[in-house]
């Protein structure tokens, strides 16, 4: 749950940049949109499995040549 006190001094403007910022940390719009539909549990393990599947290639990938060239 996200609460934002309002200082002294402090603008409607600043409270909710706030709010935004904490809004968007606390990562509740990605929760909400995971809740929103029922998932089989098999539906959940395949898309886990795909997820590391494709960050395991991502550890491993070899730096482009650019990023050696000396300046």
């Amino acid at each position: 749950m996200v609460i934002v006190t309002k200082k002294k001094g402090e603008s409607k403007d600043s409270m909710f940049r706030k709010f935004t910022r904490a809004f968007i940390d606390e990562d509740i719009i990605n929760t909400v949109k995971k809740r929103q539909f029922y998932k089989k549990p098999s539906l959940v393990r395949q898309e886990e499995e795909k997820e590391r599947i494709k960050n395991r290639h991502r550890k491993y990938r070899i730096p482009s040549r650019t990023q050696y060239r000396k300046i």
